[in-house]
């Protein structure tokens, strides 16, 4: 029984679970590098991996666990930016912003930032993957509170051992947008057409009550034969 044991063994060791891990989440993380730097193994899709189904509900956890880090290190690198200065290193003018109680200002409000940039190192393994967190991936979550990744079940297996593939990827970049179909547009009639129909309208209502009276005279003459017949019937009789 495994009572009180977050996470999955994936058949590993825990040296061997925790390299791959640091493996995965770094190569999503690679795979938002620029064009210039992807000429080599440049990725189908940004921000997007596929893996095993276990290793990417697994590895899911760090990912997050790395942006929340970066994210919340974000307004410490703001506050910071406001007491830096433009001067070149080794300056005069750096030198006595170096010497200058903005210094220590400028050094205690960045500190929570190199402090979550070196646990994401000691997390992941790699310098360059935890830059791209910090300068690409961070500020796209700077407005939401978890939920930074989607795993989608894929319908194909593996080949060789039939494993249940997955994709692990960054909301908001290749999201579905479900499109509602429009109402249709109809045109307001305008005035000349309005009284073309209502002139129509009057034409049609006159024909009506035109053949309408024609309908009562020819029925009123019918009767009024039919009563004359009906008499000379009877005085024949």
């Amino acid at each position: 029984m495994r009572h009180r044991k977050l996470g999955r063994t994936l058949g590993r060791t825990s040296s061997h679970r925790r390299a791959l891990l640091r493996n995965l989440a770094s190569s999503l993380f690679l795979t938002e590098r620029g064009e210039d730097d992807l000429i080599d193994n440049a990725p189908k899709v940004k921000g997007r991996i596929i893996t095993t189904l276990p290793k990417a509900k697994e590895v899911r956890y760090l990912v997050e666990k790395c942006i929340t880090l970066a994210r919340r290190a974000h307004q410490h690198l703001d506050a910071a930016k406001e007491l830096e200065i433009d001067a070149e290193r080794n300056t005069p003018e750096w030198e006595a912003w170096r010497n200058s109680e903005k210094w220590q200002q400028w050094n205690h409000a960045i500190s929570p930032a190199v402090n979550a940039r070196r646990r994401c190192i000691q997390l992941l393994g790699n310098k360059e993957a935890v830059s791209i967190l910090f300068d690409t991936v961070a500020p796209r979550f700077l407005d939401r509170d978890g939920g930074y990744t989607r795993v989608l079940k894929l319908a194909k297996p593996r080949l060789g051992d039939a494993g249940i593939r997955a994709i692990l990827e960054f909301v908001g970049q290749n999201d579905r947008v479900s499109q509602k179909s429009e109402k249709p547009a109809f045109e307001e009639p305008s005035e000349e057409s309005a009284s073309e129909e209502s002139v129509e309208a009057e034409t049609a209502t006159s024909e009506e009550t035109d053949s309408a009276d024609g309908n009562t005279s020819a029925d009123s003459d019918s009767n009024d034969n039919n009563s004359n017949d009906n008499a000379e019937t009877t005085e024949k009789e």
